[in-house]
This record gives structure tokens, C-alpha cells and sequence, in this order.
């Protein structure tokens, strides 16, 4: 699994959980529906503090919430080429 997907992976998780739609995400966040649909379809690989702020907030997270899960607390880069 990619880096990147553990974002996607956990923003599923956390709609399905709270019956929430990626477009009510969106709205909730304040964050554009097509900048939501980039990172759920994983066209953008690396999103912004900012907006993965933005999204934890909306879950009534904080980033640091947000992002202590166990699949990226046990991801490793040791297998990933320099990029």
C-alpha cells in the first residue's frame, strides 16, 4: 500500500463510521468537493497540512487525531524508492 492511500483508506473509514458522504465532507470541511474527490480517487498524492487539518476538524478530530492510526503509525518508508 502506498503512502498516499492510508489517507484515502482513512477518510473511508471515517465517513462510513459517521455515515457521512464525501460531498458532505466537503461542505463541512470548507474544503472544494473536486479537491475531496483528488484525494479520495488518489490523484493527489501528497495533500496539504492545511487541508488534511481542515478534514480532521470536520470530524470533529484534530490532526493529530486524525492522522494516529494504526496502519500509518506502522508504515514503513524502508521499502519505498526515493522520490
Amino acid at each position: 500500500m502506498e503512502y498516499s492511500d492510508l489517507y484515502v483508506q482513512r477518510i473511508r473509514q471515517l465517513c462510513r463510521e459517521r455515515g457521512i458522504a464525501i460531498n458532505k465532507l466537503a461542505t463541512m470541511s470548507g474544503i472544494n468537493q473536486s479537491t475531496i474527490d483528488n484525494i479520495v480517487r488518489g490523484l493527489t498524492k501528497n495533500p496539504r497540512a492545511t487541508t488534511l487539518h481542515k478534514i480532521a476538524l470536520a470530524f470533529g478530530m484534530t490532526l493529530s487525531e486524525f492522522l494516529d492510526f494504526p496502519e500509518l503509525n506502522e508504515y514503513s518508508f524502508d521499502d519505498q524508492s526515493d522520490e
